[in-house]
């Protein structure tokens, strides 16, 4: 139960980070969604230890279990635009397969990089 309260508690700060930050970019006439720039901002703070791990991690760890939920609705709502799927599907799934493989490609040289410089620390 104590752990259930405490993640609570994490995400409702990090829901209330994300509501300032998405504030604060509207004020700022930022060009980036907030939540681009509070991720961005929450990665700093957490490197300079400003903002401990263990403050936010029960949360987030939840929130990245459950981020498939998140997509539903995305997912739901494409189905309004039937008619432009019908006329442009073939080019919007190659454009999605695309940027999948480029993402997959990416992160997986940024890890295998990050491994490397890892051995090399720990050698």
């Amino acid at each position: 139960m104590k752990s259930f309260i405490r993640g609570v508690l994490q995400i409702a700060v990090l829901m209330a980070f994300s509501l300032i930050l998405n504030a604060a970019v509207s004020w700022l006439h930022l060009p980036v969604p907030g939540s681009i720039v509070g991720m961005v901002i929450l990665f700093i703070l957490l490197q300079t230890g400003l903002v401990r791990l263990s403050w936010i991690e029960v949360g987030a760890n939840w929130l990245l279990a459950e981020l498939l939920l998140f997509f539903i609705p995305s997912a739901v709502g494409v189905m309004n635009y039937w008619p432009m799927l019908e006329h442009d599907g073939m080019s919007i799934m190659l454009v999605v397969l695309l940027g999948t493989f480029l993402v997959m490609a990416c992160t997986g040289m940024v890890a295998s990089l990050l491994g490397k410089r890892k051995e090399h620390k720990s050698s």
